[in-house]
């Protein structure tokens, strides 16, 4: 089971850099732009950004991720 952490920018935007890798290996990018209430918003970019998988990438990929650090968490939104 994974650690669950204080849902604050500085530890989501570290979980974020070890998911980078994973879409970089496809081209693609994120970047944390920041968070609003519960919600953590990035952008998603290369050939991320505009990808017809974009919105799974970000529900099953990132998201899924995050959550077993931050179950408080409610989703992950593409701004």
């Amino acid at each position: 089971m994974s650690e669950v952490l204080e849902f604050n920018a500085e530890n989501v935007r570290a979980k974020l850099e070890e998911i980078r890798p994973m879409l970089q290996a496809d081209g693609g990018d994120i970047e944390f732009i920041g968070i609003e209430d519960k919600v953590v918003q990035v952008r998603l970019q290369g050939s991320c950004h505009g990808c017809a998988f974009a919105t799974m990438t970000l529900q099953f990929g990132v998201e899924k991720s995050l959550k077993k650090y931050f179950p408080d968490m409610e989703r992950v939104d593409n701004v």
